[in-house]
């Protein structure tokens, strides 16, 4: 079963890109596709188009146009947590500081799900 994932990040590094502490202003957004095997097949850099960065809407409403599945984060308000559970996108809890680490974690089963929302601005 092929798998789209959301992560926010601080930077365009790719796979090597440090995840963002703070899910709403997060600069850009890396998109993993994993195969059937649940092997990378490809992925993508996407600049945040939410207002904190000159666009319209929030980090959800960027988020949610890329179509993933599941969402990983260090953690995240309760108003989007709650759109993306609506929606029937898993919010996954990181538990690594790069794409490639918790891409791992989620072939590991590693990740749980993030059942609660946080209220500050820094979520680690």
């Amino acid at each position: 079963m092929k798998e789209r994932i959301a992560i926010p990040v601080e930077d365009e590094n790719g796979l090597d890109a440090r995840l963002c502490e703070h899910f709403g202003r997060a600069p850009y957004f890396v998109v993993v596709e994993l195969d059937e095997k649940g092997e990378i097949s490809s992925y993508k850099t996407v600049p945040n188009s939410g207002e904190h960065f000159g666009g319209r809407g929030t980090a959800f409403d960027a988020i949610r146009r890329l179509e993933p599945k599941i969402v990983i984060v260090w953690g995240m308000g309760p108003r989007a947590l709650s759109n993306f559970q609506s929606m029937g996108i898993a919010v996954l809890k990181a538990n690594a500081n790069t794409v490639k680490e918790v891409i791992a974690g989620y072939k590991e089963n590693s990740l749980q799900e993030l059942t609660e929302g946080c209220h500050e601005a820094r979520h680690r």
